[in-house]
């Protein structure tokens, strides 16, 4: 896996950014397209193509819910993105941030190479 360093971000015509690609060759002819929180989006494409499918994809996965794995492999359910950045990926309970309720904030490093964030189930 090549150093972050090397992702180049991939940003829509507003500025705003949509996701990365990671090179695979040297050449940056195949990179991997990876999401906002460093999450493979496809396994290889080409470079035009693979910045296509980062805008196209956009990022409203972002508002979604999200479940967190830890290091034990336990789960804390129910969680939404309220920031992102190099720093880290800051989280809190849905509902409490919806409720703009000041409730205790997860952190987790930037990028989620280990994919710890899902997207969770539909709500019932």
């Amino acid at each position: 896996m090549c150093a972050v360093s090397t992702w180049v971000p991939v940003t829509r015509e507003d500025g705003e950014t949509v996701g990365y690609l990671e090179p695979l060759t040297e050449d940056y002819a195949r990179v991997r397209p990876r999401s906002l929180l460093g999450h493979p989006v496809a396994e290889s494409a080409e470079f035009i193509d693979g910045e296509e499918l980062l805008i196209e994809r956009g990022i409203a996965e972002l508002a979604e819910r999200w479940t967190l794995r830890d290091a034990q492999g336990e789960q804390t359910e129910n969680l939404t993105i309220v920031e992102l950045s190099q720093r880290g990926i800051v989280l809190m309970d849905y509902m409490a941030a919806k409720a703009l309720y000041q409730d205790k904030k997860t952190v987790v490093e930037w990028p989620d190479l280990g994919q710890r964030l899902r997207l969770a189930g539909p709500s019932r």
